[in-house]
């Protein structure tokens, strides 16, 4: 520790592996380097197979120790929160939309009225008709939210990592040194070898320099895992003393016998916990030192024999039985006649521990265990008996403070019940052996930690107690750990080999059911919860999770069948009540979901799940303020539910609040950085905004994050729409489709985007192949119609937007289109009639007043005309179009100098996402109306060679005839136009 962590001439070593056999010296060697570290003012954190049972354990673990020195770790603090509270999103259901809401239904409904901003162009919409597409969209957009919370209910053991290293870092910043201990490597790594290997290959961020790390175990590295950092690993094999460090500690302990240091020396053989042991009972004679068997147990034995107070050498012996021991074990175990004796003990050399509890030595305890179960058998059976008893006592007192529901969830609970179980498998291993395989079963249903700890907990009671159904059962679970998916596998074995009772075999298949649902295996966790039910009818839990699981798969009234049926069994089943109301949001029955979620609440005001599902209720049914308050609610209760915070930015979008929408939807993201459904919907405020640029940024980010999300990639290209890159819009839906063929919102954005760059044919294509995915898709079926019309195939037009009326007849967009394609026609009667039609649905439509203008003005009914453009542009004075038609009018009626200002004003408007063909209108007006010099030549080739089609050149000649008929310039000029643009035709 006294070299440079950053050198590079003589870089200071930073992996330690120090091994040897069980006794050898490991422990106190590594107690040795702590201390000496500390002094070089080293921040230093060590583990053992006492502390941990997997990694989240080990992490909080070191975590814990390094606060204690340096101050409180708060991200680090935060993650576990996180992680925490992602891991009991096990025991909530996941929200999945089924039914277009009300508020998408208003979204998409309200860009219906959008129009364009050049004459002739028709409405530009949302891409979506008012139910098909909003219920896409919240489908698409929810359900990839709702499949990665579902994944992410495990809990994200790789964010704690790297909330882990970022708080290494920020510690190497201010000390010299961090240094983590992992002792009796042999066993914990079982769970930590994989972590440490990532942890060094930097999965989880840069280690600093300064981090050293050492291990402690009995074996060598596993050769082929390690192989990589072999070259840096400081091997530091730890062998017996020699003979005459023998003798020189016999010294220092006073025993100077020839003989009986020759005696020590042959029965220890140079093992410094035996030499140690042998020595401190200081023996005066060779008999007192050698009498035969196995040298721990004789050099265990002699020690105890030697401890002269009975009273202490009692404890020893009684507090050899407890796994663990704090001074209320030890109180418990050794009984009234040992008060005052817990600090003496904790001095003992085989005594070792940090935190809340101590241990003996693995090789002393299991010395005085073997001893006492074979000399003493009914004092050995009496003593587990009560301790037993003991921790199944404190196991009421906290049962009273729990529900029976939240017990296995509850860390002391489940320390009490732990040791409670293996003492009395000690007592009695036959009749107590079924009891404890119901345990492991209640413990998979945990995590992997949990029921390894259980597991582990069952192999020592069979190492301790000899006893062959529990050694066999140790095996089996053992090997079962070894599979990739640890614990299906113990629960089958479970299921397989154990004699449960129907109880607990329901159980097992419930916990299996559970594990595949949250494994993305749906159909095998119905299967898994069939064979539950069929076990035990009233086990309302396997009810509860098989509703969940059909709910998941749309299936919602088998959901809300077994979530009742859950709930007559447990009517106070809050998580049922909240998993029955996601089935009637998902069914689209908000009120009733809002009934359910309520009397979750009145069971349990803390579940800030049901709250925050709840405002996603009231959010599909229109209430945003509602939703706003719930949401609000929950995050009161529980600030880092990124969800809640992604949902209240969502209900702050589809109000129209965009601003306070991404404040929120930000927030999220700053607690889930990988969160990418937040980032999809920050994208979608952005681009409902009209700031595309940040739109495409966000969707972009989002589809790093999860290439597969589809929905995200449709709305990057509906951005790219919106900004007029029609181009880059069709790349997206395109790449939308190949990850999902059958997404006919896709084929209709896309059939869009060549719309709207002129591309009517290919337009067409793609919203035929929309409406043979669903022929009811009323938005690309009117669209389709709208394609037809711009390529002047009116009878087309007129055909597919009278389909779709039929199918919606209060569309009052289609309305508007038909009528614009009789007007085109030359049908002035029957537009006029399509459009006031419109008109009674949507009285404030101003693009349809200044169409039906425009049949009035060409019908030659100038009165109607006028009151129809000047209405529409009173109602809606940014509307290009009937700013237009309302100048046309004038311009038609010999008011052109009067409206020139106007004209040059209209004409240099900028518009929101400008085609191609849009600019080149713009400029022939610019050209026929208001530049002085004649530039109609040159533009009218800008606009044939933008390629119009068919109907938009024949609504540009109908404007040129009227225009024809006014004096002057103007009048050349069109007649000029109309005569290139017919001689273009005629080629």
């Amino acid at each position: 520790m006294s070299k440079d962590p950053q050198s590079e001439e003589d870089p200071a070593e930073f992996l330690f592996h120090v091994r040897g056999v069980g006794g050898v010296g490991k422990s106190t060697l590594l107690r040795q380097w702590q201390e000496a570290a500390r002094r070089a003012d080293a921040v230093t954190a060590v583990v053992d197979e006492n502390d941990v049972h997997g990694v989240q354990q080990a992490l909080v673990e070191l975590a814990r120790q390094l606060a204690e020195q340096a101050g409180p770790l708060k991200e680090f603090d935060k993650a576990v929160e996180q992680f925490r509270r992602e891991q009991a999103a096990q025991g909530e259901p996941m929200p999945v939309e089924g039914q277009a809401s009300v508020s998408s239904r208003v979204v998409t409904q309200a860009a219906l009225g959008a129009v364009s901003l050049i004459p002739g162009a028709g409405a530009v919409t949302a891409m979506a008709n008012p139910d098909a597409a909003a219920q896409g969209l919240d489908r698409l957009r929810s359900a990839s939210q709702a499949r990665a919370r579902r994944r992410g209910a495990r809990g994200d053991e790789a964010g704690l990592s790297r909330a882990f290293v970022a708080e290494l870092e920020r510690l190497c910043d201010r000390h010299r040194w961090v240094v983590l201990f992992f002792d009796t490597w042999e066993q914990t790594a079982r769970y930590l070898d994989g972590w440490l290997l990532s942890l060094l290959d930097e999965e989880f961020g840069a280690v600093p320099a300064n981090v050293i790390v050492v291990l402690a175990g009995r074996d060598e590295l596993t050769e082929r895992e390690w192989a990589p950092l072999r070259d840096q690993v400081a091997d530091v094999p730890l062998e017996v003393f020699t003979e005459a460090e023998t003798r020189a500690l016999l010294t220092a302990r006073g025993v100077t016998d020839p003989d009986v240091v020759e005696a020590v020396l042959r029965l220890s053989m140079g093992l410094p916990l035996l030499v140690e042991l042998l020595a401190l009972a200081r023996p005066h004679t060779v008999e007192e030192v050698d009498a035969g068997g196995d040298l721990a147990d004789v050099a265990v034995d002699r020690f105890v024999q030697w401890i002269t107070d009975s009273e202490q050498r009692e404890a020893v012996r009684a507090c050899a039985l407890p796994l663990q021991l704090n001074e209320d074990v030890f109180a418990a175990a050794a009984g009234p006649a040992a008060e005052g004796l817990w600090e003496w003990l904790c001095g003992q050399p085989f005594v070792s521990g940090r935190g809340d509890f101590k241990h003996y030595h693995a090789v002393v305890r299991a010395s005085l265990i073997r001893q006492q179960r074979i000399h003493s058998p009914q004092s050995w059976a009496s003593a587990h008996l009560r301790l037993a008893d003991t921790h199944a006592a404190w196991r009421a007192v906290v049962e009273e403070r729990l529900p029976d529901a939240e017990r296995w969830e509850d860390p002391e609970w489940r320390r009490y019940r732990l040791n409670e179980t293996y003492h009395r498998l000690c007592t009695h291993p036959g009749t107590q052996l079924t009891p404890a395989l119901e345990q492991v079963v209640h413990a998979a249903g945990q995590d992997a930690a949990v029921l390894r700890q259980w597991a582990e907990t069952l192999e020592q009671a069979a190492r301790d107690t000899a006893d062959a159904a529990l050694l066999d059962w140790s095996m089996r679970l053992r090997d079962a750990f070894a599979d990739d998916e640890p614990v299906l596998a113990c629960l089958g074995g479970l299921l397989a080999h154990g004699q449960l009772g129907a109880a607990a075999r329901s159980w097992a298949y419930t916990y299996r059911g559970q594990r595949l649902y949250l494994s993305d295996r749906d159909e095998e966790a119905l299967v898994e919860f069939d064979r539950a039910l069929a076990h035990d009818a009233r086990n309302a839990r396997a009810w509860a999770r098989r509703g969940e699981t059909y709910r998941w798969l749309d299936q919602h009234e088998q959901a809300i069948a077994d979530l009742s049926a859950a709930l007559e069994l447990d009517p106070a089943y809050a998580w049922a009540l909240g998993s029955r109301g996601e089935a009637h949001r998902q069914a689209g029955r908000y009120d009733r979901a809002i009934t359910d979620l309520t009397a979750a609440l009145e069971l349990d005001p803390t579940y800030a799940w049901a709250l925050g599902a709840r405002g996603e209720a009231h959010r599909q049914a229109g209430r945003y303020d509602q939703a706003v308050t719930d949401l609000t609610a929950a995050l009161e209760l529980d600030p880092a539910l990124a969800w809640a915070l992604g949902a209240r930015g969502e209900a702050h979008q589809q109000a129209g609040h965009y601003d306070q929408a991404i404040t929120d939807l930000t927030a999220a993201l700053e607690l889930d950085p990988t969160y990418a459904w937040a980032l999809g919907s920050r994208g979608e405020a952005h681009r409902q905004a009209g700031r595309y640029d940040q739109a495409v940024t966000d969707f972009t980010a989002a589809l790093e994050l999860d290439p597969t999300y589809v929905w995200a990639l449709g709305s990057r290209g509906e951005a790219h729409q919106q900004a007029g890159r029609y181009d880059q819009a069709v790349t997206d839906f395109t790449a939308a489709l190949e990850l999902d063929p059958t997404y006919a919102w896709a084929l209709g954005a896309r059939g869009e985007a060549h719309r709207q760059a002129g591309r009517y044919d290919q337009a067409v294509t793609d919203f035929t192949a929309a409406l043979e995915l669903d022929p009811t898709y009323v938005w690309a079926l009117a669209h389709r119609g709208e394609a037809h019309r711009q390529a002047g195939r009116y009878d087309q037009a007129i055909t597919d937007l009278t389909a779709a009326l039929d199918i919606a007849p209060t569309y009052a967009w289609a309305l508007a289109s038909r009528g614009e394609a009789h007007q085109q026609a030359g049908r002035y009667d029957q537009a006029i009639t399509d459009l006031t039609a419109a008109l009674d649905i949507a009285p404030t439509y101003a693009w349809a007043l200044g169409i039906r203008g425009r049949a009035h003005r060409q019908a030659g009914q100038y009165e109607k005309a006028r009151a129809d453009l000047e209405q529409a542009v009173e109602m809606d004075p940014a509307d290009l179009s009937c700013r237009f038609e309302k100048l046309m009018f004038d311009t038609v009626e010999g008011r052109l100098e009067a409206g020139a200002e106007q004209w040059s004003v209209l004409l240099s408007s900028p518009m929101v996402s400008p085609t191609k063909t849009d600019a080149t209108y713009l400029s022939l007006f610019q050209a026929l109306l208001v530049t002085r010099e004649n530039r109609v030549p040159e533009a009218t080739q800008e606009l044939l060679a933008a390629q119009p089609g068919s109907g938009d050149l024949a609504e540009v000649l109908s404007y040129l005839v009227e225009l024809s008929a006014v004096s002057g310039r103007v009048a050349d000029r069109a007649r000029q136009c109309h005569d290139l643009i017919n001689e273009y035709t005629l080629r």
